[in-house]
């Protein structure tokens, strides 16, 4: 699969769905796809940034991300962001640690997550509550400063 038909497939696969402040879902998809480009991601980590929710949110299975037409990368990003029912987070950061190209998504995924324009239409406590979330996990993975992603 080419990126173009990548973007399209996640956004069928999302289509319909919204994020927690009530925006289409592939809005946060391009965007955390064009922060893998912007800090130097390749095509396989711009892939993987379209589809790195459509597992885990069960958009798309498994079996489908086995058998598309993708690098075995990008299917490995995707898994190693992909969370897992009752996974610590240490677990989680871990995982994402040991996958080439996994760490630019995921940066660029948190990036997005803890922007305070996104945050804020949320209500106090969401807001408090995601961002002790994504600084943990920025913690856990060793990422440092404002969230600007270095080529991974």
């Amino acid at each position: 699969m080419d990126l173009t038909e990548v973007e399209a497939t996640a956004r069928a696969a999302h289509a319909g769905q919204t994020d927690k402040a009530g925006r289409p879902y592939a809005e946060h998809l391009q965007t955390v796809a064009e922060g893998v480009r912007r800090h130097g991601g390749d095509d396989e980590q711009i892939a993987a940034a379209w589809l790195h929710d459509a597992v885990e949110d069960d958009r798309l299975s498994r079996a489908w991300l086995e058998g598309a037409a993708l690098t075995r990368r990008t299917k490995d990003i995707v898994l190693a962001l992909t969370k897992r029912s009752g996974e610590p987070p240490e677990d989680y950061a871990a995982r994402v640690l040991s996958t080439p190209g996994a760490l630019l998504v995921k940066e660029a995924d948190l990036a997005h997550n803890a922007d305070p324009a996104r945050l804020a239409v949320l209500d106090a406590a969401t807001r408090a509550r995601l961002t002790a979330k994504y600084a943990r996990m920025r913690a856990l993975l060793g990422l440092t400063g404002d969230g600007a992603a270095p080529a991974r």
